[in-house]
């Protein structure tokens, strides 16, 4: 079959990130010995005519649309994108006749509601890579399912994770504009953070990919592709269970090297560990710290205290690791009071950059989703498709954005509001700074890994 795989995404804040789960549906349908082709919308400058001639040059058969983010999560400059999707299709009804199948971490949150609003054909929820060989393989056949959405109910594991197809004139395009390449170690998450998606997406247990298997992408990226920077995509790159280890372990084993940035939690890491990291090009962090006191810290499900943050920033200062962290104001807990010492605690963190966020988009089936029902600041089935942010009843908006603007305003490492320096570094990057040497933040929406 003629397949089409399209990355809808069109976020660059504050750079373009490669769209690793399309390519690992695109590696699996041509693993199977199908026609792949990956068309990726940013990369054509959001350009509908540009896509339209893609379709009519290729003539696809079955277009796969990844659904990476349903909306930015950012209350201070909301940005909805599934109307991007909803014209994607509608582009596909008037150039070809091909079958229309969706999927993407952002498809999987609210996925009945966007097959609706999009009118594309099938869906997928969960992980798709095995889904939608088997959707293509009897597609090929004229046999199409029932249902118009298809359910992963099991968990890849080991091998069954397949590398991703690295398309080389689309990763090249995003060396060039972020200079940063995409790899995943792991998928699954055991913590329990009341707002966060991963569990309900890639399930709550850890399911590690061969260590092999990862360095040998990375070396990929660098020998092939020329990467000069990798970023672990992974929910949390230092798991509880070590998983990180043995893909340092391996890195050192084969004498692997390259710059590298990943998502941390401020608990577990020691001198020991980081300077093993420091061995196979750890350069940069982003840590999840996500409140800035003890009692916003516990309501948000953390198991760690400001404390730890504090301590996890000092360790990686002192071992030269430039270092960003994300706050979001106004969750669970938040008061007056807590606010105040929340903007004390980020302005004491040395040496680092902190992107101060307020509101917390609300997903389905998540504890703060549950939580907002209870506290009558959402309604039971309420749509979940345009942004919804919760606020804590015990704060007024108004005055936090106040206290926020008027707290951050003359500390140069804090950012609110936190997409205030993309277009900064927007020209870093194309004078080829790498997306992490500024610190900076990467894009941290809903996910962005192979659903």
């Amino acid at each position: 079959m003629r397949i089409l795989i399209v990355s809808s995404n069109i976020t660059r804040s504050p750079y373009p990130l490669y769209p690793l789960g399309a390519s690992v549906i695109a590696s699996a349908l041509s693993s199977d010995g199908h026609d792949v082709v990956q068309f990726d919308y940013l990369q054509h400058n959001t350009s509908l005519d540009a896509f339209a001639d893609e379709v009519r040059r290729f003539k696809p058969e079955l277009v796969g649309i990844s659904v990476r983010n349903i909306d930015n999560v950012n209350f201070m400059s909301e940005q909805y994108y599934i109307d991007v999707v909803k014209d994607i299709v509608a582009h596909i009804r008037r150039e070809s006749r091909a079958t229309v199948i969706l999927g993407g971490a952002g498809f999987s949150l609210i996925p009945d509601l966007i097959l609706q609003e999009t009118d594309a054909d099938y869906g997928i929820v969960g992980e798709g890579e095995s889904l939608v060989v088997e959707f293509a393989r009897n597609a090929a056949r004229g046999i199409y399912p029932e249902e118009r959405l298809l359910v992963s109910h099991s968990r890849l594991t080991g091998t069954e994770m397949c590398a991703a197809q690295y398309d080389e004139t689309l990763m090249q395009y995003y060396l060039h504009n972020g200079n940063i390449a995409s790899v995943q170690t792991k998928r699954g998450c055991t913590y329990n953070c009341v707002y966060c998606s991963y569990p309900v997406l890639e399930g709550s247990t850890i399911r590690r990919r061969p260590p092999g298997a990862v360095v040998d992408d990375i070396e990929l990226l660098r020998d092939t592709h020329n990467a000069k920077y990798i970023f672990f995509v992974d929910s949390v790159f230092n798991d509880d269970e070590g998983a990180y280890r043995d893909v340092v372990d391996e890195m050192i084993r084969r004498k692997v090297t390259i710059p590298w940035t990943c998502f941390l939690k401020p608990k577990g890491l020691n001198d020991e560990i980081v300077e093993r990291m420091k061995m196979t090009g750890f350069s940069a962090a982003e840590i999840g710290s996500d409140a800035a006191c003890d009692i916003t810290l516990k309501k948000m499900g953390k198991t760690f205290c400001f404390s730890d943050i504090v301590e996890c920033n000092d360790l990686l200062v002192k071992h030269g690791i430039a270092t960003s962290h994300f706050f979001m104001f106004g969750g669970p807990g938040e008061t007056k009071e807590t606010v105040v010492e929340g903007v004390s605690n980020i302005i004491s963190l040395r040496n680092c950059v902190s992107f101060i966020f307020m509101g917390i988009r609300i997903l389905p089936d998540t504890a703060l989703y549950r939580l907002a029902i209870q506290e009558n600041l959402l309604a039971p089935h309420e749509p979940l498709l345009k942004p919804v942010f919760y606020f804590s009843p015990s704060i007024d908006k108004k005055w936090m954005e106040d206290t926020l603007t008027k707290g951050f305003a003359q500390i140069r490492h804090c950012i609110f509001p936190p997409d205030s320096l993309d277009s900064s570094l927007a020209v870093l990057h194309k004078l080829g700074y790498s997306g992490s040497s500024f610190p900076v933040k990467t894009t941290r929406n809903e996910c962005d890994v192979a659903k």
